[in-house]
Formats: structure tokens, sequence, C-alpha cells
């Protein structure tokens, strides 16, 4: 069965028709009202967020600001080579646990909730950078001992370094070893030796900020100035080394051995870790220690970040040295952070070569341009300036205007065809003025200079007698 349509129906449906043409051409948006709600998303740029190198604890919002939706669903990314897990919470914060240098990086993290019906999702990236106070300390220790073997020295340091775990434990500090020396004594240098040990101390061990606010930055420099250095610096380690006075070394079958510290002194340094420098990237705190990005380095006791060297390139972030490529390879330039840069050195010195050689052409050829154009303007001037002198007043323009023709004649390589021509016209208007009546003194004296400096030719009163 057959139903008859509806007229005034589709006179509804026309008239929506027509409605989404007229939108459409005037530049309208145009959705039709059986399609779904478009999702909306935006980008944000968070900025940069400072953390403390060995925090304990810093925790991370997905908002800058507090967000109050309902049902949102976070995750966060990370920009790198190699991705590691990250440890997110329910309310969406990302935490860091005993901060590294190699966990700087860029961070984004996507917030997704629905809002009338109509998925929403929010994006914010963040550039995370680590950091540390300047500080730390030079320690150098002298130990007597009646031998300077290479075997009790070794079994000497790995004793003292297990004695100091515990010191950094108990201070929350680092403590590394970095230069030992030995050498015969003053007093008796036969029977007795002087080991030397050179120790670096470093502040910020695990737990250091536990009685601070590492979120806070105010905070975290009075902690280092006010505790941290003052309890290490001139007690802890006074006070270590007090107590463990002798360190006494054993080996099976052969009597021990003492090691008595006889000295200790500090030198307190204000230098970056490796891999820090101070960029002056942080305004509150402008000599803090910021973390050498992707392609710089920098080395033990320096403070600043230096572009790695054509042939090498650094990955992370916080590098104390750059990598250097396979044997045979290089790179283009310096600061390369990726090993896809390093390439065979035919194919750079081939690539160098032709970029220099194409200066070197301009340089040759340019110069030559120069001195014709020089040339060419000082040659004009000073036929200008012989024509100027040479004319007279009264013959000034037609002297001019032969002189410029006989120069541009020359120069076009046919000067006798372009001066006949000058003289063939210079006869007819002579006809035409004896017809009219007797030549000008002007018109005569002209024809008579073109003829006495060109070929010698009749002059227009005989030619007219000849014929």
């Amino acid at each position: 069965m057959l139903c008859a349509p509806d007229p005034g129906g589709t006179q509804v449906l026309v008239m929506g028709i027509l409605t989404l043409v007229l939108r459409s051409c005037s530049g309208q948006t145009v959705s039709l009202p059986w399609a779904l709600p478009p999702a909306s998303s935006w980008e944000h740029q968070g900025g940069f967020v400072f953390i403390h190198k060995e925090s304990s604890l810093y925790s991370l919002p997905c908002s800058p600001i507090e967000m109050e939706v309902a049902d949102p669903t976070y995750h966060w990314g990370q920009d790198r080579p190699v991705s590691r897990l990250l440890s997110v919470t329910k309310e969406g914060r990302l935490l860091f646990q005993h901060f590294q240098a190699a966990d700087s990086g860029k961070y984004s993290c996507t917030i997704s909730y629905t809002k009338h019906r109509i998925p929403v999702s929010q994006t914010f990236h963040y550039s995370i950078l680590g950091y540390h106070v300047p500080g730390g300390l030079d320690t150098v220790l002298l130990f007597h001992s009646k031998f300077c073997e290479d075997e009790w020295t070794k079994r000497f340091l790995h004793h003292l370094q297990d004695k100091l775990r515990q010191l950094e434990m108990e201070q929350h500090c680092k403590l590394h070893l970095n230069v030992t020396f030995c050498f015969p004594s003053l007093n008796s240098p036969l029977d007795e030796f002087v080991v030397q040990v050179q120790l670096e101390v470093s502040l910020f061990g695990p737990n250091w900020d536990e009685h601070c606010n590492s979120q806070d930055m105010e905070r975290v420099k009075d902690c280092y100035h006010k505790t941290v250095l003052h309890n290490l610096g001139w007690l802890a380690l006074t006070w270590f080394f007090k107590e463990h006075k002798s360190f006494l070394i054993t080996r099976p079958g052969i009597p021990s051995i003492n090691f008595t510290n006889e000295f200790i002194g500090f030198l307190r340094i204000e230098q970056c870790s490796a891999g820090y420098g101070q960029t002056k990237q942080l305004q509150r705190c402008p000599d803090c220690c910021i973390v050498c990005p992707p392609g710089m380095f920098s080395p033990p006791k320096s403070s600043k970040c230096f572009p790695c060297p054509v042939g090498t390139y650094s990955v992370t972030h916080g590098m104390a040295f750059c990598t250097p490529c396979k044997h045979g390879m290089t790179t283009r330039a310096s600061g390369i952070s990726s090993m896809k840069d390093c390439v065979k050195k035919g194919r750079t010195k081939q690539a160098v070569s032709t970029a220099h050689k194409i200066p070197s052409l301009l340089l040759i050829v340019l110069p030559a341009l120069l001195l014709l154009n020089v040339l060419f303007i000082l040659s004009s001037c000073y036929w200008f300036y012989q024509d100027y002198r040479l004319q007279s007043p009264r013959a000034s323009k037609m002297k001019g205007s032969t002189m410029g023709v006989e120069r541009m004649s020359h120069f076009c390589w046919s000067p006798r065809e372009s001066l006949q021509s000058l003289l063939d016209a210079s006869d007819t208007r002579s006809d035409k003025e004896e017809r009219d009546g007797a030549p000008s003194p002007a018109m005569s004296l002209n024809l008579a200079e073109v003829t006495d400096e060109t070929t010698p030719m009749l002059a227009p009163e005989k030619r007219r007698n000849s014929f």
C-alpha cells in the first residue's frame, strides 16, 4: 500500500535544505540535526617546572589550576627516546621520587571528561628541569702507614668507603673518593709513608630534604644554608674521623697494618655538579645550577654547559661527557643531541668543501665586477669633462650630441656608418635651408667642426656645385 506524501512535511524539509545551503554559502558553520556533537580539545603550555635534585618526593598536578569536573581521566606522557614508567596518583599527579638529572625533559598530561554530553580533553605541556643550590665540600685526608703498596692501599680505601656509607645514611649526603696519592713521610722517609685521600662531598643525598619542603624554593635554600652545610661540613665529618682515627687492615698470613688519620681539611666550593651549569634560567635563584640540555655537557667542577664537540653527541639531560660517534663517523656541527646525526667522514668533508667553494667564488667574482663598474664610471666622467672643456658655448649643444653619438658608435663597433648617416642628415637639412634661405652661422660652424674631426669630405657648397 502506497502512502501519499504529506505536503506540510515536504515544505519543512525543503525549507531546511534551503537554510543549510544559505548558511554554507555565507560561511557559517553548518550542522545537521542528526549529527553528533563534536569533541572539544585544547592545548596549553604549562611552562617550566624546576625540581631540586634528590628531592624525596615531588608531585606535579595535571592542571596548573584546580578543575572541578565530573569523572575525569588522566594520561601522562613524556617526549624522550626511551620512555620509563611514570607514577601517577588517582588525582592525576605525577610523582618523582629522588629526582635525578636524567628525569628532566618534556612531559604532557591530558585530562578527559564530558561536559553537556560533549567529550572534552585538555592537554598541558611542561618542561621539567632539575636544579640544585651550588655548593659542596672538598676534603683532604692524610693517613700515616708503614707501607705504600697498591694492594694495601686498595684494601684501606675499600674499608674507608664502607665506613663512609654509614655517614651518608646518617647525614643524607654523598661522599665520593676522587684521588689517592702515596709518598714518603718527611719525618722518617724510610719507615713511614703518607696516604693522601681527596674526598668530594655532595650535600644532596637521599632524603636530604626530610626537614624541608622541596617544592618551596625559598625553604630549600634556607634548609641548605642553615642546616645541611653547618651540620655536615663542620661537625659531622670532624666527629666521624675523631671516632675513626685509625683503620686496621688485615691480610691472611700477614701482620695487620694501621692507617692513622693525622690531618683533615675542608674547602667550601660554589661549583655545580657534573651535568649542571649556571644558565640563569631560574629567576628566583640566578646562582642555582640548572641541568644541561641534550646536545650539551658539563664536566666535573665546572659551572657552565658546553656544546658537544664535532664528532660527539648527548641524548639525555645532565651529561658530564658527550658520547663519541662510531669509528669512521662524525657530525656536521657541534651540539648534536641524536646518534642519527652521525655520518661518515667522507660525506661531511664533501659537503663542507662544497659549502666553502661557493663563498670563495663569490670573493673572486664580486671584486672584479666592482672594479669594472668603477672603471666605467671614471672613464665616463673623464670623457664628459673633455667634451665640456673643448666645446664652445655657442656650439655646446651640437658638439655634445655629435660626440655622444660618435662614442656610442665606437662602442657599438660601427663608427663610420653612424657618422656618415649623421652627415647625410645634415646635408639634407642644409639643402632645405638653402632653398628657404642661408644657413645659420652656428650650423655652418658645427658642420665644419664635424668635417675636420672626421674623414675629409667636400663642403656642402662644393657638393651642390658638383651636381
